[in-house]
């Protein structure tokens, strides 16, 4: 009894000693961070810009791979089943909340599964229309809407996207359900509407200023309480006429579950100083956005907003009745 006691301490001793020593030499070779969503969108923008941050002061680089589909689930099935060693990563948006109420069966716990490395950046959103659209401000939209619901459509890039929760927010709000057009990224569905063939998206400002400002859509609104610095002259959807409506898309990093604390310590560090960096401030200035202030870009922050948000939006879905198979 005596001897075996021994060895399963011994064992113990043998693992925490490897798991100090990997905590201590990592990193040791180039990381990955998965962004569930197809590459050149708003996420993978965000994505990008910190991970090269990031890499200069782990001094590794850090590659993006895009593993999109359902959702954003696919690629946090495949994070939480990746090995806890540090290697890869997992960011994403607030789907990652919505996707348990979305989702009936999912192969991970969206709280469970992952280590909370912080929040990262909360992303406003614009609701836009295709250039020829014929409302020229918001009151004419609602107007034109109501009376021509039918044929009137919406543009997402699938279900539980940002445009899709902020596209459902809009609609119950109005009280009209719209023609939906659902696309496997914000990309492909922006370029549709360049070209005319959609009508109505509400989308993350990293991905549409550049548009708004160039005059190849047209705005109607940002989903936030105040008005933007970048696009100071677009009101806000409170001021143009839907009083309390308001969508923050809220970005989070993620590691497996299990990754060792020293690990997670030594990315949160690297997240933090990456939302400091001038050259991403800058960058995430001239999308419309911001990084989140250093006390959110922390383990225990990400981890309390997460199950505060998984809370607030399962009732809304709930009450929209939208779910995947």
């Amino acid at each position: 009894m005596k001897t075996a006691f021994l060895r399963t301490v011994a064992a113990i001793a043998l693992v925490a000693a490897a798991s100090g020593s990997h905590a201590q030499n990592y990193p040791g070779k180039t990381i990955t961070m998965i962004v569930p969503f197809a590459a050149g969108g708003p996420t993978d923008t965000v994505a990008r810009l910190v991970a090269q941050s990031m890499g200069n002061t782990l001094k590794q680089q850090i590659i993006i791979e895009n593993v999109g589909g359902a959702g954003g689930t696919i690629g946090a099935a495949r994070v939480a089943k990746a090995a806890p060693d540090g290697y890869t990563l997992f960011l994403h948006h607030i789907g990652h909340s919505t996707a348990p109420g979305l989702y009936r069966k999912l192969s991970y716990n969206a709280i469970d599964s992952f280590e909370p490395i912080g929040m990262v950046t909360d992303v406003p959103m614009t609701l836009i229309a295709r250039k020829e659209f014929p409302a020229k401000d918001f009151k004419e939209l609602l107007a034109y809407v109501k009376a021509n619901k039918e044929k009137v459509t919406y543009a997402n890039a699938g279900l539980g996207s940002a445009s899709h929760l902020c596209g459902m927010l809009f609609q119950t709000a109005i009280g009209v359900d719209l023609t939906t057009v659902p696309y496997k990224g914000t990309g492909p569905a922006m370029n549709d509407m360049l070209g005319g063939q959609v009508d109505l998206m509400c989308d993350q400002t990293t991905n549409t200023t550049s548009q708004i400002k160039s005059g190849k859509v047209k705005v109607y609104g940002v989903t936030t309480r105040q008005r933007l610095a970048a696009m100071p002259n677009v009101p806000t959807m409170s001021e143009a006429g839907l009083p309390g409506f308001e969508v923050a898309v809220w970005h989070g990093m993620y590691a497996p579950k299990g990754t060792p604390k020293p690990v997670i310590d030594t990315l949160s560090n690297a997240l933090r100083a990456a939302l400091k960096d001038p050259t991403v401030k800058q960058r995430f200035a001239d999308l419309g956005t911001e990084p989140v202030a250093d006390s959110r870009a922390r383990p225990e922050a990400l981890r309390a907003h997460l199950k505060a948000e998984i809370d607030r939006w399962g009732p809304i879905i709930t009450k929209a009745g939208q779910y995947a198979d």
